[in-house]
């Protein structure tokens, strides 16, 4: 039988992450038979009762209770290294309550905001038995999920909405620009790639729901914890491609993406943590993005901040913000300028 960890790092989205539960047991009902599916909840410190939920009607996950907030990266990673992913002396720092369980097949990091769709779960390892030399990767909103040729990763796409892809291309000027505008820059696939049900290569996956085979991660490592949360899975993405695995996306495997649950919370913040998390990027991977790029997308960064500033007085002027909001739409504007000539 095979062993699947799912791991979901939570934060005050009780009722989400019940219904995210509820769901992953019932989508491993479908392969109950020859797939074996353990939980791992990693709780960042919420206030909503999220873990007492968990321990009180799911007692047969395991759960994590941080009384840190350690962000989507450090969640998984503290999750990770308690399947046997790290060395002794990270696992030992970890402390965590779980009993070094024997390391499964396959990882699935998912989000605490999505459901899994029927037997998504048993479809996304089949691909990857099928493929035995491809890793596995995800994708989210409406369908995702991943999948690794010779070594590969591949992502299943959805959305919350109606089917926006959450796998891309490698993030350039043009997408930075359509985030500026307050679009989805990264997810920049055509809808010829995203309307069958074959696995295509993409550059990265976004993390909603990603699967990765366990072999991949012990080569390559456990999640860069420079990154509190944004673009870990993007450099992730690349570390595994680094390394000789592929990056797919497969759209056959249905998982619903309400997005966005946790970050919105704190907007501003997330904010400045996505762009933080860009620049790192670029910084971290200076062999595709040169000294002169980074300075292209700061200059970019500047000119859109400074359009959406100018909008923000605007409201204020109309009456629609109040002086609070103002200050800390522009205060989050100036601090990711100032980060931005930083070296992250």
């Amino acid at each position: 039988m095979l062993r699947l960890s799912t791991i979901i790092v939570s934060y005050n989205v009780r009722d989400l992450l019940r219904d995210c539960l509820r769901s992953v047991f019932a989508s491993a009902a479908h392969s109950a038979d020859w797939l074996h599916v353990d939980m791992i909840v990693v709780d960042n410190a919420s206030h909503d009762g999220s873990a007492e939920m968990v321990a009180a009607e799911f007692p047969q996950v395991t759960l994590i209770a941080s009384e840190t907030n350690l962000g989507f990266t450090g969640g998984n990673n503290r999750a990770l290294a308690e399947l046997g992913m790290a060395d002794c002396e990270r696992r030992g720092a970890m402390q965590s309550p779980v009993p070094n369980p024997q390391s499964p097949d396959f990882v699935l990091l998912l989000n605490p905001d999505t459901e899994l769709v029927d037997d998504a779960l048993g479809q996304m390892v089949r691909c990857l038995m099928e493929r035995p030399r491809w890793s596995v990767w995800r994708a989210a909103t409406l369908r995702q999920w991943t999948v690794p040729t010779r070594r590969v990763s591949v992502p299943v796409s959805g959305a919350g909405g109606v089917g926006r892809a959450a796998v891309g291309r490698d993030p350039r000027c043009a997408a930075l620009f359509a985030a500026l505008a307050g679009q989805h820059a990264e997810r920049t696939l055509s809808p010829i790639d995203l309307a069958g049900d074959l696995p295509f290569p993409v550059d990265f996956v976004l993390g909603a729901a990603l699967m990765v085979r366990t072999e991949a991660i012990r080569q390559v490592g456990l999640l860069d914890d420079g990154y509190f949360m944004y673009c870990e899975e993007m450099d992730w993405c690349l570390r595994l491609q680094q390394a000789g695995w592929a990056v797919y996306a497969a759209p056959s495997a249905l998982v619903i993406h309400h997005e966005g649950q946790s970050s919105k919370q704190v907007r501003w913040a997330t904010l400045q943590r996505i762009w933080r998390s860009r620049f790192r990027f670029y910084h971290k991977h200076g062999d595709r993005y040169p000294g002169w790029y980074v300075h292209a997308v700061r200059v970019l960064v500047w000119a859109g901040l400074s359009a959406r500033g100018r909008l923000a007085r605007r409201r204020f002027a109309r009456g629609e913000i109040n002086g609070a909001a103002l200050g800390d739409e522009l205060s989050t504007y100036a601090q990711i300028l100032k980060k931005s000539a930083e070296k992250c």
